[in-house]
């Protein structure tokens, strides 16, 4: 839920039967984009199958939009001087500055009115429209994960906890100064006011015209910081949006925003992962399928030919781990081809499953340092960068200073 550069503003629906009928507008549309899809391809002498139809640029452009305007969980006195023009929208908010008494300067994130309560019933509405639309198995059982959204997205809107997290972060980082995170103004902060300290750079997506050796820099500094919330912190930040991070060109530092999608991750889970990556860098493949029952990745009734088109997505994505040297992320097509596998997968409907919502954000949070290092082209010694923290091919054991996380699951 990170700020994105305001264009235009707006109503925002608020009632359950308005959101529900946004939503409505939206399955008439894309339905609407498959019939004319079909079309064009029968009209070609094609025979299009019903996921390509669904699955379509327009389609997706179109439900992008609609939960825009949503603005909610269905995607996400006391100043001197405050500007009433948002300087930032987000996906429940938007960021405006300001200036205390005192002369300090403040970014000050205000949460939009009604998001909290609209949080279940939004989940809920989208749910039932990917069960009408027949996308998803009427075996699947997706309310484990439907109700840890619903957390997940309560955890988000509420600022006193994004605060404290941000807090905690400041200091679990007090020995990087390689990052910048900003304080939180605790007196003026609420569960829908936010009040941090406002540090400007520049959006950190935009700094390809930077030299090789920088934007290289800049990437590793992000892959350490994130394996060191893995493996040491056990405390992640699974928000992948670029906008969390900006770049302080005078200071060469990272700028860290955004805490309020963080997550603490159960010991356990962390060795699971560690032994996962381990085994794929020596290519221990009965080492790597240990290691994903254990995480939750494969039911019971699992094909086999399922469970090594699983493992090979695995390996797939640890392939910069392995790489010996420098890995160059803006030549290698391997998005490309994490992507495929996951399709071919996801079209199996036998296959469905769905694994723990811990890994879930987790992988969103590689594949979003992954499309960053690609967008800036950066050459990365991974194998350095996982070394520093602890994983290698023979280290597959808890890191005896690991440090245990603690923090607010309620506001304070």
């Amino acid at each position: 839920m990170a700020d994105e550069p305001v264009t235009k503003s707006s109503a925002v629906p608020h009632g359950r039967w308005s959101r529900l009928a946004r939503l409505g507008s939206l399955a008439g549309g894309v339905a609407g984009n498959m019939l004319a899809e079909g079309a064009r391809q029968f009209a070609q002498g094609k025979r299009p199958q019903m996921h390509q139809l669904l699955l379509t640029p327009a389609n997706a452009r179109r439900v992008a939009d609609q939960l825009a305007q949503l603005r909610g969980a269905a995607m996400k006195v006391d100043f001197e001087r405050f500007s009433f023009t948002p300087m930032a929208a987000a996906s429940i908010g938007q960021v405006h500055f300001g200036q205390r008494k005192d002369g300090r300067k403040i970014a000050v994130k205000i949460q939009y009115p009604g998001i909290r309560r609209s949080i279940d019933s939004d989940v809920d509405n989208v749910a039932t429209l990917l069960r009408v639309s027949g996308l998803l198995p009427k075996s699947l059982d997706i309310k484990p994960l439907l109700d840890e959204a619903k957390k997940q997205l309560h955890d988000e809107a509420d600022y006193r906890r994004e605060g404290a997290c941000m807090m905690q972060f400041s200091s679990l980082l007090a020995d990087a100064d390689e990052f910048m995170v900003p304080e939180m103004h605790e007196d003026l902060t609420t569960e829908n006011i936010l009040a941090m300290t406002r540090l400007d750079g520049d959006a950190v997506e935009t700094l390809i015209h930077l030299p090789q050796a920088e934007r290289d820099r800049i990437v590793s500094q992000l892959f350490r910081l994130l394996f060191r919330e893995i493996f040491e912190f056990r405390l992640i930040q699974t928000d992948p949006n670029f906008a969390n991070y900006r770049y302080a060109a005078a200071s060469q530092q990272l700028i860290l925003l955004d805490f309020g999608a963080t997550r603490a991750y159960p010991a356990a889970m962390v060795d699971s992962y560690r032994q996962l990556m381990a085994c794929a860098l020596r290519n221990d493949r009965p080492g790597m399928n240990s290691a994903a029952v254990a995480i939750g990745y494969f039911q019971q009734d699992i094909k086999e030919g399922q469970r090594q088109a699983v493992l090979d997505i695995f390996a797939l994505a640890c392939e910069p781990l392995g790489h010996m040297g420098e890995y160059d992320f803006g030549t290698s097509d391997l998005g490309v081809r994490i992507r495929d596998a996951g399709m071919v997968l996801g079209m199996d409907r036998d296959f469905w499953h769905t694994p723990p919502a811990d890994a879930l954000f987790l992988h969103r949070k590689l594949g979003g340092l992954y499309l960053l290092a690609a967008r800036l082209k950066a050459r990365v010694n991974m194998q350095e960068v996982a070394g520093a923290s602890g994983l290698s091919p023979d280290a597959i054991q808890p890191r005896a200073n690991s440090t245990v996380s603690h923090f607010p699951t309620e506001s304070p």
